[in-house]
């Protein structure tokens, strides 16, 4: 019965059990070669007709315009094809290159091999199988693999690379986080070639500048490269990645710029005492002088340095120091350098109560900077704000952990010029003391604050003490009030006391902030769309906010030219109203 069934169901089977995959592709690929090969067949009877035509003088004027229009009709079809276009394309610029030629060429050829038969390779003649997607070569004929493979590797090369700026996914975050809203003009390429280059002739100070910052960010700066910005006639020299330089040459530096009035040297870690020796023996006019991570130079040439150097520094800034510069070479500097207008001592280890004291006699300074590792007792931050107070434009005290609201008040009592205030990283001061500190000042109105991570730290207590620790609602309010009309770059991270409020006390709607541009509300969970859509009404000027784990801030709308940096989805933020 079985067997009955099975011989029934042959018959039915029979055809689908004879088709394979391999028919079914040969059936498609001959139906494509069809059109081919009809106009193949075209151009060998035509040909033969001609050949004909030739032999026998015979034809009659009927058959001669009946061959005519046939030869016109195949021609037309071959200028229509890819493989007429790409050798035309090849033949551009010869001297024969008229299209009823190439037509004629291409019609007199030997046909095209069916795939599946053998050919010898025009170039190589190399016997190998012809497929679907053997390649022409130069004259008509075809190619194997190895030889189609090279022809196009000569071609790729042959092709003009693209130019013009390169601006991916990365560099555009990179920008982004850098506060560069708006796309700009390319960077300039000399960092790319400048091995190549001999020397940079007449560029401005300017230029030269900025060639030396983009030469540091990319760690380019080498003795040899250095050798470009050594010019006799200027008074000016900014390295920002002094790492790859020796000590030689930084000597290098001071002799052949005799006229140097302004030193600023980042990085400088093989700068030694011989180094400042040499300063001293050329008895240079220094009037600036910026160096960062100088731990080689010892005390003893430090103190030689104030006191010869001393008298016309106007301008001092040193930083990252731990092996050098102690309290006694802080006072021997506060004794000579009397003509000081600013100051900067950032990371400098050795420094304490004793240096603060010496710094409060420096009675000309307008700009002073300070973020020591020990801990410094308040009362000497507050003696010192009482000296220099009142004569003080820039003010910046980092790190200070232990002072109080009553330094604070003496901030309030004499200082009267400011136009920077930094007070970051401080756990004492109290909300109060920053309200009262802003409320009813004679200060101006200031142009840069940072206020951050002032703060309780309590981590049990996340919310706080009952009166708040650092700045909160009050002093946030009141700080607003105060500078909010001139403010250009404000930094309240970490504060995280301040309520929401206050957020919406301060950018409410019809207040104006016309001059804000910089703003940092990172650390604050308050923060949401709606907040940060307030700030961008109240503020036009805003060209960065940042908002690092402000975890509700998620889909908001970033107006045109502005950075948003932060946030749950800030990538998705990037995509901005107008762009």
């Amino acid at each position: 019965m079985s067997g009955e069934s099975t011989a029934n169901r042959q018959p039915d089977q029979g055809p689908s059990n004879n088709i394979s995959a391999a028919q079914i592709r040969d059936d498609y690929e001959r139906r494509l070669r069809e059109p081919a090969r009809q106009a193949e067949r075209e151009q060998r009877e035509d040909a033969v007709e001609e050949e004909e035509y030739d032999d026998n003088s015979t034809e009659t004027p009927e058959e001669r315009k009946k061959r005519k229009r046939n030869q016109a009709a195949t021609l037309a079809k071959i200028k229509q094809s890819k493989e007429f276009a790409r050798r035309k394309a090849r033949r551009a610029g010869e001297p024969d290159d008229d299209d009823d030629e190439l037509a004629r060429e291409m019609m007199y050829q030997k046909s095209r091999p069916l795939p599946g038969q053998l050919e010898n390779c025009e170039l190589c003649s190399k016997r190998f199988t012809v497929t679907s997607y053997s390649k022409t070569g130069p004259n008509g004929g075809l190619l194997c693999g190895k030889c189609s493979k090279e022809i196009e590797n000569e071609e790729k090369k042959s092709k003009p690379k693209k130019t013009g700026p390169k601006t991916g996914r990365r560099q555009n975050q990179s920008k982004i986080l850098d506060g560069i809203a708006a796309q700009g003009s390319p960077s300039l390429k000399v960092a790319d070639n400048i091995n190549d280059i001999e020397e940079f002739g007449d560029l401005p100070a300017p230029l030269l500048h900025r060639l030396s910052q983009i030469m540091s960010k990319r760690r380019i700066l080498t003795p040899r490269t250095l050798q470009l910005f050594l010019h006799s006639d200027l008074d000016s020299i900014n390295i920002y990645d002094c790492g790859k330089l020796e000590t030689d040459d930084f000597e290098k530096i001071f002799a052949f710029m005799p006229s140097l009035v302004n030193v600023n040297l980042r990085f400088a870690g093989q700068m030694k005492d011989r180094v400042l020796d040499y300063m001293t023996q050329r008895q240079l006019k220094l009037r600036q002088l910026q160096l960062d991570s100088s731990n080689l130079i010892s005390d003893s040439c430090w103190r030689q340095l104030f006191k010869t150097l001393g008298p016309q520094l106007e301008a001092l800034r040193l930083s990252n120091l731990d092996s050098s510069f102690d309290d006694q070479t802080a006072v021997i500097m506060s004794e000579n350098c009397t003509n000081l207008r600013r100051l900067k001592l950032i990371e400098c280890w050795k420094l304490t109560d004793k240096a603060i004291v010496a710094v409060s006699n420096l009675s000309k300074l307008e700009h002073l900077s300070l973020q020591l590792c020990e801990t410094i007792k308040p009362e000497k931050v507050t003696n010192l704000i009482d000296k220099l107070g009142a004569n003080l434009r820039t003010l910046s005290l980092k790190k200070f952990h232990q002072v109080n609201d009553i330094s604070l008040e003496s901030i309030h009592k004499n200082c009267h010029r400011l136009e920077k205030l930094r007070f970051s990283d401080n756990a004492v001061c109290t909300d109060k003391g920053f309200a009262g500190l802003f409320t009813n000042w004679s200060n101006p109105p200031l142009k840069f604050i940072d206020v951050s991570s002032t703060r309780d730290v309590d981590n049990a207590n996340p919310d706080g003490p009952e009166d708040p620790v650092g700045l909160a609602s009050e002093g946030f309010i009141a700080l607003m009030k105060h500078s909010g009309s001139r403010l250009e770059s404000l930094d309240i991270s970490s504060c995280r006391h301040v309520s929401r409020s206050a957020f919406e006390s301060v950018f409410s709607e019809g207040q104006i902030y016309p001059c804000l541009k910089n703003l940092d509300i990172s650390f604050h969970r308050v923060i949401d769309d709606f907040l940060v859509s307030a700030i961008f009404k109240c503020c036009p000027a805003i060209k960065k906010l940042i908002s690092f784990s402000c975890s509700n801030v998620s889909n908001v709308r970033v107006p045109a030219g502005v950075a948003l940096v932060g946030g749950l989805r800030a990538q998705d933020s990037i995509i901005v109203e107008g762009a």
